[in-house]
């Protein structure tokens, strides 16, 4: 059976929202943003939200309607420059705020819809290593068998490097620039 998402009004797609929730709102930039959902929430009076969002919106527009009725707790965010609001309620202390880096934010907001753990706290855990044959387990102790010299990997020589001895490619230089071989004779001098 389908799920019908379709609403008549804001007001109707916000009544599951309460005091002290989580709210992520999307857009990017002041594009896209849920103007008609952030003025809802804004005359429903809800408090103490945490907003997680790429930026804290302007000053009377977007989100900063919202910090500026005072009903955000916690902003997380990765973008939060054109706000002075958010600056004032931030440097204050009134807000609480959580900087992250685009990629890092939208990866926890993919883990958060697919019902992963979050992957900054995932990647805190130590990891387990693969040493020998099963996870867990120790190396080997005692030395290392070298293979037999016939099954080594020989490196190829290339094709315009000569066999060894002749001059190859860098003409009678090796290859840190010295010079191979007797000096070479100094210049005869210029007859006028």
């Amino acid at each position: 059976m389908a799920i019908n998402k379709v609403v008549k009004s804001a007001e109707e797609a916000l009544e599951g929202i309460a005091n002290d929730m989580t709210v992520m709102f999307g857009g990017f930039g002041l594009c896209g943003i849920p103007e008609n959902a952030i003025a809802a929430i804004r005359k429903k009076g809800t408090k103490n939200l945490t907003c997680v969002s790429n930026n804290a919106g302007v000053d009377g527009f977007g989100l900063g309607v919202l910090l500026e009725s005072r009903q955000v707790k916690k902003m997380i965010s990765s973008y939060v420059g054109e706000n002075d609001e958010f600056e004032r309620q931030m440097l204050s202390g009134e807000l609480e705020v959580e900087l992250i880096p685009q990629g890092t934010l939208a990866e926890r907001c993919r883990a958060a819809g697919a019902g992963t753990a979050d992957p900054a706290r995932r990647a805190a855990r130590p990891r387990r290593r693969r040493c020998g044959r099963t996870w867990g387990t120790r190396p080997r102790r005692g030395r290392r068998r070298r293979r037999p010299r016939s099954r080594r990997l020989r490196r190829p020589r290339p094709r315009s490097a000569p066999a060894r001895g002749g001059r190859g490619p860098r003409g009678a230089r090796g290859p840190r620039g010295r010079r191979r071989g007797p000096a070479a004779a100094p210049p005869a001098p210029r007859s006028s």
